[in-house]
């Protein structure tokens, strides 16, 4: 099962982020665990300058802008 963390404190950009994440893993029909981070002291532990962060197993795709919904699931895929 992918672990998948969503970094942000919220905001339009975070949920577009979360909301394009979500729709891929449907359609690749994976098993993840998605969560939302929204306490900036958690998001300040990841190596990110910017929100929103997408983390995939622990590890840090993307961060500061909205991914492609093809660029996450390379990503998933990857995984």
């Amino acid at each position: 099962m992918l672990n998948i963390k969503i970094l942000g404190s919220g905001c339009a950009n975070c949920k577009r982020v979360e909301a394009a994440t979500r729709k891929v893993v449907e359609e690749l029909n994976l098993e993840a665990e998605i969560e939302k981070v929204t306490d900036m002291k958690e998001i300040m532990k990841w190596p990110i300058l910017s929100t929103p962060g997408l983390v995939i197993n622990n590890t840090v795709v993307s961060s500061g802008r909205i991914p492609s919904e093809a660029e996450i699931a390379s990503w998933l895929k990857q995984a």
